[in-house]
């Protein structure tokens, strides 16, 4: 029984600070970069020299045309919102189903070497079983196939 209690008061604890924590400072582009990803932490960035390096997304075309493909592509994930999308600049937050974790991403499309430029952390934790790295993986792949069919 105390075995059940601990888990409870653990997960409700999680799921408090999970819903609470509020947008990270920081994030936007500064000077063509995103904020570097901290040590230790659950963020890939297509900016990172580091282990939390992951590939930009390939893209072509004009920048309205891109970024809404870019934005329907992200709404079409689960748990997604589009935050900011002010040129080619756009932010989303992604709500896990179940904790109700936020991971921040942001893409930056430039356009004159073909790429999203993109950043994904989690606001809380440490263990996040490579979820960042895949979200991005998954934007790859839907934003790909939307854009060739």
């Amino acid at each position: 029984m105390k075995h059940y209690i601990a888990l409870f008061l653990a997960v409700s604890t999680l799921l408090l600070v999970g819903c609470s924590v509020k947008t990270p400072e920081g994030l936007g582009m500064r000077d063509g970069r995103f904020a570097a990803c901290a040590q230790g932490s659950n963020c890939v960035s297509s900016q990172a020299t580091d282990e939390h390096h992951i590939a930009p997304i390939a893209a072509r075309g004009g920048l309205d045309v891109v970024m809404v493909d870019l934005a329907n592509a992200i709404e079409s994930m689960f748990g997604s919102t589009v935050v900011v999308m002010d040129g080619p600049y756009l932010r989303a937050e992604f709500t896990s189903g179940v904790m109700r974790f936020v991971e921040d991403m942001e893409c930056y499309y430039d356009q004159g070497r073909g790429v999203i430029e993109v950043r994904c952390a989690s606001r809380v934790g440490r263990i996040d079983v490579h979820a960042s790295r895949n979200r991005v993986e998954e934007l790859r792949k839907v934003f790909t196939i939307r854009r060739s069919s």
